[in-house]
């Protein structure tokens, strides 16, 4: 008992240095949160705040927000954010939102960690499981990342989709399947591709099923919650479309991620190469890369079907690198989950190299910009050479864990090779 409100009071202390921090920057660095909105690396065509105060004037003066081709977020954002004062006149109510998305997800993560569920699942069980952080440094190190903070700040939308995301993790390992899928949905409606995140999440579930009302079948399982899932997105759309009085934020919002329209430059690698490619070849290049992000999602799910939260975590490090907007918020939400395999750290091989690579793009991504955009002493190739650098470091990140984790159950399996060197032949 004691215990228990030792760690209530380090963890209340821990959201309220968040909150502090947070609204310190927001009043007394007033001319940093428009700085960071208008940020590539930060905002978006799909989660941009400038972009969806655009689409609020439009709505609250009962104009489509989707006619002037500059709003591409879900229309459900648009009666949240009316019910606030002006941005302007009073901001307060708006920065408040975007802090409460942050408490809310760092209590999710506490939720995750303090699971146990990283390090012995359902089907499998790590000989170090111990050695793990706690929930709550687990939530700190979320917190305190400063990409975490520049998005906060930023106010980039994309914390939304974070937060619904680390829910929906949470409540299936809560043993919550229902809740669970009305997350995913929600995190797909603002966001699409959450979606993909669907069969590791189900399996996850699956796992987590308290015994007292656990459904047997894995395909009755399966065709249940796909059912939640699709009467829950048709149900939002529905809103959607009564807010909006036709179906044309389906293009707005979704289509401009499975076309990419918009070429605004971002951290990502499609953005350039379709700047680049022919008209004719754009239909084929553009399937080919949609099929290269979603084709992880089975193989992941059925090389490591023992561990379905580490497949969560490796496709979200994944979606960080290839999905066709991202932003340093997607970097966020995957080394939120990283801390949750310390168990794991001593079997990754390269994590001093994954470390400076990706400081060093973090340093150096926004002098490139600059010198393209302002100074006028550099092109596109300059600012998306040191993104390649970024998600090369992302890259080594994603491989180097996914090492790590097969080595960890191949151990299990194979008890005489512990410690033994590994090469390739």
């Amino acid at each position: 008992m004691v215990g228990g409100k030792v760690n209530s009071g380090r963890m209340t202390a821990l959201l309220v240095g968040a909150v502090v921090l947070r609204l310190a920057i927001f009043y007394l660095l007033p001319g940093l949160s428009d700085l960071l909105a208008g940020r590539v690396e930060i905002s978006t065509p799909v989660t941009s705040f400038k972009r969806l105060q655009e689409g609020l004037f439009l709505y609250q003066h009962n104009v489509s927000p989707y006619d002037g081709g500059v709003y591409h977020q879900a229309p459900l954002l648009l009666p949240l954010f009316s019910l606030f004062p002006n941005f302007k006149s009073f901001p307060l109510g708006t920065y408040q939102l975007y802090i409460v998305a942050d408490l809310l997800s760092a209590r999710a993560l506490q939720l995750i960690a303090d699971s146990g569920e990283a390090g012995s699942s359902a089907l499998f069980t790590s000989p170090r499981r111990e050695k793990r952080w706690t929930g709550l440094i687990v939530a700190a190190v979320f917190l305190f990342n400063p990409f975490t903070i520049a998005t906060c700040i930023g106010r980039s939308t994309s914390v939304f989709t974070t937060c619904a995301i680390l829910h929906a993790i949470a409540k299936a390992v809560s043993g919550a399947p229902f809740s669970a899928m009305v997350a995913l949905s929600f995190a797909a409606y603002l966001s699409m591709y959450p979606l993909l995140l669907l069969p590791p999440l189900l399996l996850l579930c699956y796992d987590r099923q308290h015994p007292s009302c656990a459904i047997k079948s894995a395909g009755k399982f399966a065709i249940t919650n796909i059912l939640v899932v699709a009467g829950v997105l048709a149900a939002l759309f529905q809103m959607s479309y009564f807010m909006t009085g036709s179906w044309e934020f389906l293009s707005s919002t979704y289509g401009i991620q499975l076309t990419l329209t918009d070429l605004t430059p971002n951290v990502g690698l499609w953005w350039y190469f379709f700047i680049e490619m022919f008209d004719s070849f754009r239909s084929f290049f553009l399937a080919v890369f949609w099929l290269h992000l979603s084709c992880y999602v089975g193989g992941l799910s059925i090389r490591i079907r023992r561990q379905p939260l580490a497949v969560l975590t490796l496709l979200l490090g994944i979606f960080a690198i290839f999905k066709p907007y991202p932003s340093i918020s997607d970097t966020s939400l995957f080394l939120a989950l990283v801390p949750l395999y310390r168990h794991v750290f001593p079997l990754m091989r390269y994590t001093f190299v994954e470390a400076s690579v990706i400081l060093y793009a973090t340093f150096l991504g926004p002098s490139f910009y600059y010198l393209w955009i302002y100074a006028g002493s550099g092109n596109a190739n300059f600012f998306y050479a040191i993104t390649l650098v970024w998600n090369l470091g992302l890259s080594l990140l994603v491989c180097d864990l996914t090492f790590a984790v097969l080595r960890d159950e191949w151990e299990v399996e194979r008890p005489e090779m512990v410690g033994k060197e590994i090469r390739q032949i």
